[in-house]
């Protein structure tokens, strides 16, 4: 690895300090050095970059525009290496901290419920979750690993596949008995059907594997999360499709009626990814051999 582009420690923490004091005075008595010294670093390093970081505008000091800038940059990379150290002595190189990004649903119903297993067995290893449902990004987001529903096809990750999705239609049991009967697919017309906005063609997929070709899979009130969905069902307002794991409780206690006996497996699964330079971490590593033991049961069950 080469560091040709990267300024030393040192000035780079006397610039973040003169920035946020906005005084070369200031910051030498936060560092414990001279305002010559301070000076003098923050003169190196912009004739080490070429460029202006600082300006004096009527006696005060001010961040030119690509200083305010670089010193946001230069801030969480400080506050990495703090963290990092931190972790390190926490821990004596044993273990530390694992941020996992994770699917909402996925992660309050099937991943916390077992996380109990884990830090039993690794008590060295913190599982800190961070929730999303958007795509996210290894580059700039500052996780470890995530949970994620789709293919395989993230470039410049590895993936390893936890589980697919038995898609099941479910209703609450009033709205089964109170309106017209559902014996059939077909009778789904007659029904509000529950939308998730991440699987705009769940029902679209469900209906064409039932050979029903006459009803609207896009009508209806569309959701951003599974739980919302969840609740939606529960209180009546129609018929969702959802992923028979997630709903196993309400579906134990009688809140949601399962319509048909059979269910659709979708082509697509949830992964474990991560970035292909993280492949050796130990901690993740652990993790990821707990996960692939856990998800493999869930399969057999």
């Amino acid at each position: 690895m080469i560091y040709r582009y990267v300024p030393s420690l040192t000035a780079l923490r006397t610039f973040e300090s003169s920035a946020r004091h906005m005084s070369f005075t200031k910051a030498a008595e936060e560092l414990n050095v001279t305002q010559s010294a301070v000076s003098r670093q923050i003169r190196q390093l912009e004739e080490e970059l070429g460029i202006r970081l600082f300006e004096r505008v009527r006696q005060r000091l001010v961040l030119t525009e690509a200083g305010a800038s670089y010193v946001q940059e230069v801030r969480k990379g400080l506050d990495q290496l703090k963290a990092a150290t931190l972790n390190l002595l926490a821990y004596q190189g044993v273990g530390g901290e694992l941020l996992l990004a994770c699917l909402p649903t996925f992660g309050s119903r099937w991943l916390i419920p077992r996380l109990g297993r884990f830090t039993s067995q690794h008590p060295e290893i913190n599982v800190n979750l961070v929730t999303r449902i958007e795509a996210f990004n290894f580059e700039s987001e500052d996780i470890d690993a995530a949970i994620y529903f789709g293919d395989s096809n993230w470039p410049g990750t590895i993936s390893d596949k936890l589980m697919g999705e038995e898609m099941i239609p479910v209703c609450s049991p009033n709205l089964f008995n109170d309106r017209q009967e559902i014996k059939t697919p077909e009778d789904l017309r007659h029904h509000t059907l529950l939308q998730l906005r991440s699987r705009p063609y769940a029902w679209q997929e469900w209906l064409k594997s039932k050979n029903t070709h006459d009803i609207n899979p896009a009508a209806g009130p569309k959701f951003e999360q599974f739980h919302m969905i969840i609740n939606a069902a529960l209180t009546g307002l129609g018929v969702a499709l959802l992923p028979a794991f997630l709903i196993k409780e309400e579906l134990s206690k009688g809140l949601l009626v399962q319509l048909f006996d059979d269910s659709v497996r979708g082509k697509n699964a949830y992964y474990l990814v991560y970035p292909e330079n993280k492949r050796g971490l130990p901690r993740l590593q652990t993790f990821r051999r707990w996960l692939l033991r856990e998800a493999s049961w869930h399969e057999v069950k």
